[in-house]
Order: C-alpha cells, then sequence, then structure tokens
C-alpha cells in the first residue's frame, strides 16, 4: 500500500462550473461562484490536512462502518450525526442514499476483489450530506464525503447518483494505492479509474452487463431543463452534454485529440475521456460484466503497478500484463486489452508484450465483512 496524492478531488469538473458563471443568470453565476469558492477552500483544508495521514489509520475499523452527518446547510464538517452503521432508515433521501451508496461502495470492491473499504483495512465511512447552500459538486477530501444538494436548476442532489458515490470513494482507493498525483496525464488517470469503478459500483448494482449499462458518469444529476445526459460518457467521449449555459463537453476520445492546459491541474477532467474509452472498449469486446474481467484487470493494475507519475502508456502497458497475469497471455483478455488501447490511439510497447509475466495463482479470499 502506497501513501499517495491528497487532493481533493470533485466531481464536477471546474469548466462547467466557469461556463456557468460566464453565461448564466444572476442565479446561476452565484450558485456557480459560490461552488467554485467553496471547492477551493475545501481543497485548502485538504492541503492542511496532508500533514496528517496517520488519522487514516485510526479511522480504520477492520470491518464495514457507515456513519452519515448532516452540515444543515452550513459548511463545516462532519455535522451532526444522523445514521449509523445498522440505523433504521432516517426518512432523509441524502442521509440514506449516502448511507447505502457507501456501503454498496464497500460490497463492490470486498466482493469483487477481496477488498476492505477505501484503505483496505476497513476505513470508516463518513459523509457529510447537505453541505452548504446551493452546492454544487461532491467530494472526497482525503478522509470523508461531502455532499452538496445542488441548487435546482442546474444540479439536483448528489448523492442520488451512485456512480458519483463509487467514483470519489474511489478516489480514496487510488490515494491508499497507486497515490497517482493530481495533474497532466497521472492526474486524468487518478479521474479515469474513478470513473471506471463509479461506473462498476453501478452496474454492480443493478445486475447490468456491458450491453445494458449507459456507460455515463452522474446519469441524472442535471436537471430535466439542461441538454445532457450526465457529467461524463466513457463510450462516447464528447458527447455527455452540450447546452448553452454548460457549454459543450469537451473530452476527446482518443490521442490525436489529446488537450494541451494549463487549467484543470492539465485537463484531468478532460483528459480522462481517452482512458475512460479504452476501459469502455476492452469492457465491450469482452463483454458479460465488466467488473469480472476488465475489472479485474484495472483494479490489479491501480493496486500494484502504477507509480504517482505513471502515463497513459506505462497505464497501457501494465494492464496489458496484468491480464497476462491474471488470465493467462494467451487468452483473450490480454487481446482485448490491448485492442481497447488502440482504438484511442495507444499501443501497448512491443517491449511490454514480450515481456508479459503468465498466469499466476490468485491470492486466498479475504474474511467475510
Amino acid at each position: 500500500m502506497r501513501r499517495g496524492s491528497h487532493a481533493v478531488c470533485d466531481i464536477i469538473p471546474p469548466h462547467i462550473l466557469e461556463h456557468m458563471a460566464a453565461n448564466g443568470d444572476e442565479v446561476h453565476r452565484n450558485a456557480a461562484f459560490l461552488t467554485l469558492e467553496t471547492s477551493a477552500r475545501l481543497r485548502g483544508e485538504r492541503v492542511a490536512m496532508g500533514s496528517m495521514p496517520a488519522l487514516l489509520g485510526i479511522l480504520s475499523t477492520g470491518g464495514k462502518r457507515r456513519t452519515v452527518y448532516t452540515a444543515a446547510n452550513e459548511r463545516t464538517t462532519p455535522g451532526n450525526r444522523v445514521r449509523g452503521e445498522g440505523d433504521k432508515p432516517s426518512g432523509d433521501p441524502a442521509v440514506d442514499e449516502a448511507y447505502d451508496g457507501s456501503g454498496l461502495t464497500y460490497d463492490f470492491y470486498f466482493k469483487n476483489y477481496r477488498r476492505k473499504s477505501i484503505d483496505a483495512r476497513g476505513l470508516r465511512l463518513e459523509s457529510t450530506v447537505h453541505y452548504g447552500k446551493n452546492f454544487g459538486n461532491a467530494q472526497w477530501n482525503g478522509r470523508q464525503m461531502i455532499y452538496g444538494d445542488g441548487d435546482n436548476r442546474v444540479f439536483g442532489r448528489f448523492t442520488a447518483a451512485l456512480d458519483v458515490i463509487g467514483h470519489e470513494l474511489t478516489h480514496g482507493v487510488t490515494q491508499n494505492e497507486a497515490g497517482l498525483v493530481y495533474r497532466d496525464q497521472p492526474g486524468a488517470l487518478n479521474e479515469s479509474f474513478s470513473d471506471v469503478f463509479g461506473c462498476l459500483v453501478k452496474q454492480y448494482a443493478l445486475k447490468q452487463t456491458v450491453d445494458q449499462a449507459d456507460w455515463i458518469v452522474g446519469a441524472g444529476l442535471f436537471v430535466k431543463e439542461i441538454k445532457g445526459v450526465g457529467i461524463r460518457s466513457m463510450k462516447a467521449p464528447g458527447t455527455a452534454y452540450n447546452d448553452p449555459l454548460l457549454g459543450k463537453d469537451p473530452q476527446p476520445g482518443h490521442m490525436k485529440d489529446f488537450v494541451k492546459t494549463d487549467r484543470d491541474n492539465g485537463g484531468v477532467h478532460i483528459n480522462s475521456g481517452i482512458p475512460n474509452r479504452a476501459f469502455y472498449e476492452t469492457a465491450v469486446l469482452l463483454g458479460g460484466n465488466a467488473w469480472e474481467e476488465a475489472g479485474s484487470v484495472w483494479y490489479d493494475v491501480l493496486t500494484r503497478k502504477l507509480r504517482p507519475e505513471s502515463k497513459f502508456q506505462e497505464c497501457a502497458d501494465a494492464c496489458y500484463a496484468s491480464a497476462g497475469e491474471l488470465f493467462g497471455r494467451g487468452s483473450r483478455v490480454p487481446k482485448a486489452v490491448a485492442a481497447g488501447w488502440k482504438a484511442v490511439g495507444i499501443t501497448v510497447s512491443p517491449f511490454a508484450m514480450a515481456i508479459a509475466p503468465d498466469f499466476h495463482p490468485p491470492s486466498p479470499a479475504a474474511e467475510v465483512p
């Protein structure tokens, strides 16, 4: 296990909020500026917490343990405790969605990959809902989840999207494993792994095959007046939304369209469309349930093979190696992985293919939580 980047990771990219601020009416502008300011303040708080990594160890329990707090529309964490592990539903949709969503994410990681919570040691899953007024974001702040209610003019409540919960909690997995720095290609990989596993948490909960899944991140977050299906599309990056208030989805789905920018930490929410589509293409080629073969490869890469500075090419090579280790070098899985990355303009290097290891037995199963 590696302790890596402690960046605060928001589900809504800054380019959406900046477009709202520039093109919306006074209410839209105020909501966008407030969300941008609040997100920036929370990032500052996370930097200060970065000097206290031992805190995560204190919060590890060894089993599933969820606690949901309410900020009561103030900007404070964790807030007042509303529901704990084993408590009956509160009747507050945001509270109960945060509780259920974190539990489904825990179950997904444990039942499929034998991972005990975010840190693999049973880290408590703590959430704060009703954070601020009209806060249009959700985030993992390095130790807990924070959810806004949205403004009901662009965004609804963020707890309603299970893939958003899975996405943000996966940032905690990345923090504890590969530690991908939150900038440029490593940062785009950081975002992409969260999109991948956020979508897989939703697909697993809904028992969807690759053909049944929508491959949309944040489906249902926008109110019906907004022209968009979600905040990102893994199947077709760049097509998730096209609305006068939000602008057009800027994600590329191929290296030839890679966006070079200093904004958004080097375009971490933009260029993540490229590895997102690589996973989608791989999963579709393999068929069935995406969390079983493609998901196992990506999980192995995230937890065993990447470094904080890893880029797209290194990730593609690592995926090919993991596919051989997990399923056999001559199996269809590494072939699908290579084809998935090739579809986005990244060819697995001949050296990686030549030295790719073959099947090794899986690790013993962990205890039931």
